[in-house]
């Protein structure tokens, strides 16, 4: 993906602000990326991205590339959200 292709399709916040909130704000845990726009509170289908992001930004280390292009991401993010799932169910969500 590129940086300002959408991460959270439910509140239309970008990769780059999101690594960008990040930077400034130094959330102490994941879930408080969801003050970026209300990023991972929607379908939940961003949030194993966000984590990618937040871990990355703990290690000093540039953000963490997610290897689809915009295009699949849409498409696995659909899937998802047509099959039901949401927060409590990550079990569906990819690990890359």
């Amino acid at each position: 993906m590129k940086p300002d292709d959408k991460l959270c399709y439910c509140f239309h916040v970008t990769q780059r602000k999101v690594v960008n909130w990040i930077r400034l704000h130094q959330p102490r845990v994941p879930s408080e990326i969801s003050e970026c726009g209300g990023a991972g509170t929607g379908c939940g289908w961003c949030v194993p991205f966000l984590r990618r992001l937040f871990d990355a930004a703990q290690q000093a280390q540039p953000a963490a590339a997610i290897e689809l292009d915009a295009a699949q991401y849409a498409a696995q993010r659909e899937a998802y959200v047509k099959r039901g799932r949401r927060h409590s169910d990550q079990s569906a969500a990819p690990d890359a």
